[in-house]
C-alpha cells in the first residue's frame, strides 16, 4: 500500500508539473538556484580562508620554534637547522610564485576583478626600495660567508643566494598581482599566498634575532669594560658567531668591513618582510572577490589636485629631520666618551622631547579639524583600510609596554636625577603621541570622500547641450515659433544668470572651507610623516635610548631588559614606518 501510495504522489507531481507553464518553470527553477548557490560559495570560501589560514599558523608556530631554540646555547639547536627549515619555505614559495605568475594568471578566467584600494603605487614602490637593500644585505652576507668558506658549513652561503632569489621573485610578484581578486584555483591561491606570507614572518624573525644579537653584544662588550664590579651587568651571550668560535678562521680586513656594512641594511630587510605580509594578506581577503574595478581609487595620487604644495609642514619637517640626523652623528660619536656622555644623552633625550611634543600637537589640531568635518564616515568593506588599522594598533602595543615599563623604574627610583626626568618625560610623550596620531590616522582613513556633492550642484549650472528653453511639440526639443517665444527666452536667459549667481555664492563658503582644511591637514601629514621617518631612522640604525642611558639596565637588571626591548623594540620600529605609510596615503587624499 505505501509503494503504491509513493507512486500516485510522483504522478500527481508529474502531472502538476506538466500543467505547469512554461513560464512558471522557467522562473521557479533559477529561484531555487539562486537561493543554494550563494550560500554554499559563502561555505567554500570561509573552508579555504580556514584551512589555509591554519597551514600559515603550524608553519609560523614551527619557525617560531626552531628560531628561538637555535638562539638559545643550552638547547641542542642549531642555525644549520633553522636556515635549512627557512630555505625549504622560500622555496616552496618561489616555485609557486612563478606557478602563479606564468601560469594562474594568464588564464582567461582567472583576474576578472581588480581591487583599486590595493597596492598603490607608493606602497609598491617603497617595497621596490626595500627590496633593492635586502638583495644587496643578501649580496654582502655572500660576499663576507665566501672569505670564512674554508672553515664555515656551506649552508651560510647557500641561504643568502636563495633568500635573494625569494626576493627578486616576490617583489616581481607583489608589483603585478598586488591588486588581483583571482577567481580560479582559489583554495590553491589561499594556501600558496599563506605560505608566502608565514615565510616572510619567519624571515623576519630571524632576522630580529640575528640584530637583536648583534646589538646584546656590544652592549655587554661596553658594558664589561665601564660596570665590571656591578652584578646587575653580569650576562653571559647566549648567541655567539660562528665565525669568532674557529681559532683558524683567517679573513683580510674587507670580511670585517662587510659585516660591519651589511648589519646596517637589517632595518630594510624588516621592512621588507612586513611590507610583503601586508600585500600578501590583501590579496589573500581578495582571493574570490566580485567587485568593480572601475571605480577610482580616492588614494591614487591626482597631480591636478595638487598645485598647492604644503610648504610650511615641509619646510618644518626638513628641519626636524636635518637636526635629528645631525644629533644622531653627533651622538654616536660622542657617546662612547666618558666624558661627555652624560651631556649628549641628555641634549637627545631634550630633542626627542620636542619633536614629540610637536608631533603630539600636530595629531591632536588634525583630529580638532576632522570633528569640524561635515562627512560621513566610510565604513564600506575595505581589506587594506583594515589591515592598515589593525597593524597600527598592534605595533603600538610594543611601544607601549616598553614605555610603561620605564616609567614604573623612573617613578620607583629617584626621579630628581634630570637624566631620569627627561626619560620620565619622553616615556609619557610616547604614549601620548601614539594615542593621539593613531586617532589622527584612523578618522582620516575612514573619512568619506567630498566629490559628490559639489560636482552634483555645479552640473545644474551646465545643463545637457540638447535641451532647449523653448517650447517643444512632442518628442522633438525643437523650439516653435510663436508670438512671444523671443521675449520668453530672454526672460529664460535673465532667471537662469540669477540662479547661476545665487547658487555660486551658496557654494563657494563650503568649498573654500573644505580646501582650508584640506590645506591645513596636509601641512600636518607632511610635517607628521617627516617625523615618523626621523623616529624610525633613528632606533633602526642604533640609537637605543633605552639600552644607552642605563637607568632601567639597573632597575630591572640586563637578563631582564634585554628580553623586554627585544620582544617590543621591533614592533615600535614597526610601528613608525606603518604609520609613515599611512600619513602617505592621507597625504593623497583629495
Amino acid at each position: 500500500m505505501m509503494v503504491k501510495d509513493s507512486q500516485k504522489e510522483s504522478d500527481m507531481e508529474v502531472e502538476m508539473s506538466e500543467t505547469l507553464s512554461p513560464d512558471q518553470k522557467v522562473v521557479s527553477d533559477p529561484q531555487r538556484d539562486h537561493s543554494n548557490t550563494p550560500s554554499h560559495f559563502g561555505i567554500w570560501k570561509k573552508g579555504g580562508r580556514l584551512f589555509s589560514a591554519l597551514v600559515a599558523m603550524n608553519i609560523l608556530l614551527l619557525g617560531c620554534s626552531l628560531i628561538t631554540s637555535g638562539s638559545l646555547k643550552e638547547v641542542p639547536i642549531h642555525e644549520s637547522e633553522v636556515l635549512v627549515y627557512l630555505s625549504v619555505l622560500m622555496s616552496l614559495s618561489i616555485l609557486w610564485m612563478c606557478f602563479q605568475m606564468f601560469f594562474t594568471n594568464k588564464h582567461h578566467d582567472s583576474v576578472l576583478f581588480k581591487d583599486c584600494h590595493a597596492g598603490p603605487i607608493w606602497l609598491r614602490g617603497g617595497l621596490l626600495f626595500f627590496g633593492i637593500c635586502s638583495i644587496l644585505l643578501d649580496g654582502l652576507k655572500i660576499g663576507y660567508y665566501v672569505g670564512y668558506i674554508t672553515c664555515v658549513s656551506s649552508l651560510l652561503i647557500i641561504y643568502p643566494v636563495i633568500q635573494l632569489v625569494f626576493v627578486i621573485v616576490q617583489t616581481q610578484f607583489l608589483w603585478m598581482s598586488s591588486k588581483h581578486c583571482v577567481q580560479i584555483h582559489q583554495n590553491l591561491t589561499r594556501c600558496g599566498l599563506m605560505l608566502v606570507l608565514a615565510t616572510n614572518l619567519a624571515v623576519w624573525m630571524t632576522t630580529v634575532t640575528d640584530e637583536s644579537s648583534h646589538l646584546t653584544r656590544e652592549l655587554l662588550e661596553h658594558l664589561k669594560h665601564n660596570y665590571t664590579d656591578d652584578e646587575n651587568f653580569t650576562l653571559e651571550s647566549s648567541i655567539e658567531d660562528e665565525t669568532e668560535q674557529k681559532t683558524d678562521c683567517e679573513c683580510n680586513s674587507v670580511c670585517h668591513l662587510l659585516k660591519e656594512a651589511y648589519y646596517y641594511l637589517y632595518p630594510f630587510s624588516l621592512e621588507f618582510s612586513l611590507f610583503a605580509c601586508a600585500m600578501t594578506y590583501v590579496m589573500w581577503k581578495n582571493v574570490g572577490r566580485l567587485m568593480d574595478d572601475n571605480i577610482e581609487s580616492p588614494h591614487h595620487l591626482k597631480l591636478s589636485s595638487y598645485r598647492q604644495i604644503p610648504f610650511a609642514g615641509l619646510a618644518c619637517g626638513v628641519v626636524i629631520l636635518f637636526l635629528g640626523l645631525v644629533l644622531f652623528v653627533v651622538y654616536e660619536l660622542q657617546l662612547k666618551d666618558k666624558h661627555r656622555r652624560a651631556q649628549v644623552l641628555l641634549t637627545f633625550y631634550t630633542f626627542h622631547v620636542i619633536c614629540l611634543s610637536l608631533m603630539s600637537i600636530g595629531a591632536l589640531a588634525g583630529s580638532i579639524i576632522y570633528k569640524y568635518d561635515k562627512r560621513q564616515m566610510d565604513n564600506q568593506k575595505n581589506p587594506s583600510r583594515t589591515l592598515d588599522v589593525a597593524l597600527l594598533l598592534l605595533a603600538t602595543i610594543g611601544q607601549y609596554c616598553i614605555s610603561y615599563y620605564s616609567i614604573v623604574a623612573m617613578v620607583a627610583s629617584d626621579p630628581r636625577d634630570p637624566l631620569k626626568t627627561l626619560t620620565l618625560i619622553y616615556s609619557l610623550l610616547m604614549i601620548i603621541q601614539h594615542s593621539l596620531q593613531n586617532v589622527f590616522i584612523t578618522e582620516g582613513l575612514h573619512r568619506q570622500l567630498p566629490e559628490d556633492w559639489p560636482r552634483q550642484h555645479m552640473a545644474s549650472l551646465h545643463p545637457p547641450k540638447n535641451e532647449s528653453h523653448g517650447l517643444t511639440t512632442g518628442s522633438h526639443h525643437c523650439p516653435v515659433n510663436v508670438p512671444g517665444t523671443r521675449k520668453l527666452s530672454r526672460s529664460a536667459r535673465l532667471s537662469k544668470r540669477l540662479s547661476v549667481v545665487s547658487i555660486k555664492a551658496a557654494l563657494s563658503t563650503p568649498i573654500s572651507t573644505h580646501r582650508k582644511r584640506r590645506r591645513l591637514l596636509r601641512e600636518i601629514c607632511v610635517f607628521m610623516l617627516m617625523g615618523n621617518i626621523l623616529l624610525w631612522i633613528l632606533p633602526a640604525f642604533g640609537a637605543r635610548l633605552r639600552f644607552d642611558n642605563h637607568l632601567e639596565v639597573k632597575f630591572y637588571g640586563l637578563p631582564t631588559w634585554v628580553l623586554i626591548t627585544n620582544i617590543c623594540l621591533p614592533f615600535g620600529i614597526f610601528y613608525r614606518m606603518h604609520a609613515a605609510a599611512c600619513l602617505v596615503e592621507l597625504l593623497l587624499l583629495p
